[in-house]
């Protein structure tokens, strides 16, 4: 099973491809989408839907997995990342992919085992999980990564019957 990790935003997208086979990893390429600031949000829009279809085409995942939405103080930021979000499940959908969607919490338990793990402990476990030398350039491109992880764990019973009907090897 291939997993695109997916930790959207509008000025930053991380993805992370991950594929898992008998409990092993290899990634299969990790990377981020950047709009610049002062640009027509309409535009950057434009940008993310385009270059996340690239990224689909080139990684040619199984499935998606994509952080939701989670926002505490700022009502104007997360209505820009939920319309960026928006782009990126619609470029999914019209792939056919499969989307499943993953909180902090279920990540931080997932990869690290603890759900109240600091920032540092997610990219240290995912480093070694992933066998990387290093971890990549930006935090929303190591939390891709950890979102596709977290998207492993969680193939349980339910989630094994709809990739294997849906002929998914996992």
């Amino acid at each position: 099973m291939v997993v695109l990790g997916i930790d959207p935003g509008y000025a930053i997208v991380g993805y992370g491809g991950v594929e898992f086979y008998g409990n092993k990893y290899h990634v299969t390429g990790y990377g981020a989408i950047e709009t610049k600031a002062g640009v027509p949000f309409n535009v950057r829009l434009e940008h993310i839907f385009n270059e996340m279809n690239g990224v689909i085409d080139r990684c040619k995942p199984d499935v998606m997995a994509i952080e939701k939405l989670y926002f505490q103080n700022n009502q104007k930021t997360a209505i820009d990342v939920a319309q960026a979000r928006g782009v990126i499940l619609l470029s999914a959908q019209l792939k056919g992919l499969p989307i499943f969607e993953y909180t902090p919490l279920q990540v931080k338990t997932a990869v690290t085992g603890y759900g109240q793990a600091k920032k540092a402990q997610v990219m240290d476990m995912t480093k070694r999980l992933l066998k990387l030398e290093k971890m990549p350039r930006l935090d929303d491109t190591a939390d891709a990564l950890a979102i596709a992880i977290c998207h492993t764990q969680a193939n349980g019973s339910a989630l094994r019957e709809f990739l294997h009907n849906r002929g998914v090897r996992t």
